[in-house]
């Protein structure tokens, strides 16, 4: 199928993942209908391990940029050509035919939107929450679902909100959905469980669902992030 929009940039912000390197790439890879049809574009924080050599040795895109998510997948967008921008974590692997998914999304007038997620995980306590990425309203969404959006109106969007160190891929979907047209592909992304597992799966659902009521009721970027720091970061 021939699409207006053929080429998407797949922008990866990253900080001292090195063990997740070539399982990504290869997943992408081989998720792909085409390799053509995509660039890799990572964004690194400054790691200190091996995770831009790692990068290199593939001979794919590296961009450096100051730490904090937004401020890198800002960054990417930058630097970007594609007509399309897919915005992917480092722990998540986008389903078989992504390319092609997306691509006839934004052609056909759906020119933001995710696909649904599952964890790498048995736990039927995770499967219970990712079922929910089923749905198309906002408070389903999260960064690990993956984002696509067209060029034209992530910019006409002004981007990530660089004043939040967490919740900025949320804040950012927030505003999609005030403006409409967000599609939820029926594919579905399959993300790691590690954060659940080194944290424990219903304490971080738990500070997840604080994190989502604080900003509900109008917290700040920076006590939202206070928040994480004292019961999710330590």
């Amino acid at each position: 199928m021939s699409n207006k929009f053929n080429k998407i940039s797949i922008i990866i912000p990253v900080l001292n993942e090195q063990d997740l390197i070539q399982p990504l790439i290869d997943g992408i890879q081989k998720a792909a209908n085409s390799v053509d049809a995509f660039e890799l574009l990572f964004v690194d924080g400054g790691s200190t391990d091996t995770t831009v050599n790692r990068i290199k040795k593939y001979g794919d895109r590296i961009v450096h940029s100051e730490k904090g998510r937004a401020r890198q997948m800002n960054l990417g967008a930058g630097e970007a050509s594609g007509d399309i921008y897919y915005f992917l974590h480092a722990d998540t692997v986008p389903p078989k035919g992504f390319d092609q998914a997306i691509q006839d999304a934004v052609a056909s007038g759906r020119d933001a939107g995710c696909f649904r997620m599952k964890f790498d995980s048995p736990s039927w306590f995770l499967r219970f929450f990712s079922w929910f990425s089923r749905f198309n309203y906002w408070l389903c969404r999260g960064g690990d679902q993956s984002l696509f959006i067209s060029r034209e109106r992530f910019k006409a969007l002004g981007g990530f909100n660089e004043s939040y160190t967490i919740y900025e891929d949320l804040e950012f979907i927030n505003r999609l959905y005030q403006q409409g047209n967000f599609t939820v592909l029926p594919q579905h992304v399959l993300t790691s469980a590690r954060k659940y597992e080194k944290i424990g799966k219903y304490r971080l659902q738990y500070h997840f669902a604080i994190i989502h009521l604080k900003n509900y009721f109008g917290a700040p970027p920076e006590a939202l992030y206070d928040y994480y720091k004292r019961h999710i970061l330590n």
